[in-house]
């Protein structure tokens, strides 16, 4: 069996180290749930299937029921955190935990890195600018920028964006993008994501009288839809964003960095068919 660190659903691994002791011995549902600590018979398949989860007050004897003790009774223990968690700031906690466990003992689980990259609009923004002012110092990108940034900031920006191969190191003070994309665990990008839409979210509302309309292009329209009308708008906008990618890179002169925000939400709750005849 692998590793408990190479997992990131404890679902996973309980059914996992259950499938693994059948194999070497004789071994039940039962006989797991007893070592548990459950009344029912049948609890621990339940979850290792996904019908259940897991409690916080039964984190403990679980995790010695399989035999992790240390480091590994740890990590099951965030893995359930994280498993059960409700919100994004509780499920990051826990995932950064999973983390510094993990590399504290060999071995890469999730992509902090990921965290990092969209704790900020400065990170995408500075990928971006960078390359665009070879020669510059931290002072000087720090100055292009719209939002307030500071040039210490931009250095340990700039610092990580090397180090995490987003950008690469040309001499002195001069960057180029690398053929890297931002990726990460399936667990991390969602939050990391949801985090980078809230904070542009609220620059583009700044933006609306920040600048005059010449330098900003805002539009909407509001409409009905099913649910087949809004899968191919998404298809459609998806592949606008995609168009819009291959024009800036037809380009090589390039002098100033913009964000396009798409925002596609509902603005009521879905209406039950003959509801209001």
């Amino acid at each position: 069996m692998k590793s408990i660190l190479e997992y990131k659903d404890y679902h996973s691994y309980m059914q996992d180290y259950y499938d693994d002791r059948k194999c070497h011995g004789a071994f039940s549902w039962r006989e797991f749930c007893k070592l548990a600590g459950f009344s029912s018979p049948n609890f621990v398949k339940l979850v290792c299937m996904g019908q259940s989860n897991l409690s916080k007050v039964k984190i403990a004897s679980t995790a010695k029921a399989m035999g992790l003790v240390g480091y590994e009774e740890e990590y099951f223990r965030q893995m359930v955190l994280f498993g059960n968690a409700t919100s994004d700031s509780a499920k990051r906690d826990a995932l950064l935990e999973m983390e510094r466990i993990a590399l504290e003992h060999k071995v890469r689980v999730v992509d902090s890195e990921t965290f990092q990259y969209y704790e900020s609009w400065k990170y995408p923004v500075l990928r971006e600018l960078a390359p665009m002012m070879p020669g510059a110092c931290p002072r000087d990108l720090a100055e292009e920028c719209k939002e307030y940034v500071s040039a210490e900031e931009v250095r340990d920006i700039l610092s990580f964006l090397v180090k995490a191969g987003f950008l690469k190191k040309n001499g002195e003070k001069c960057y180029s993008q690398t053929e890297q994309t931002v990726v990460g665990s399936n667990e991390a990008i969602p939050i990391a994501i949801r985090a980078r839409h809230k904070e542009m979210g609220s620059m583009a509302v700044r933006a609306v009288d920040r600048y005059s309309a010449k330098e900003r292009y805002f539009t909407g329209v509001t409409i009905g839809v099913n649910e087949e009308a809004y899968d191919r708008i998404v298809d459609e906008v998806e592949t606008c964003c995609k168009k819009v990618l291959s024009i800036a890179n037809e380009y090589k002169n390039l002098n100033q960095v913009y964000r396009i925000n798409f925002q596609f939400f509902p603005c009521t709750n879905k209406i039950k068919e003959n509801g209001h005849a």
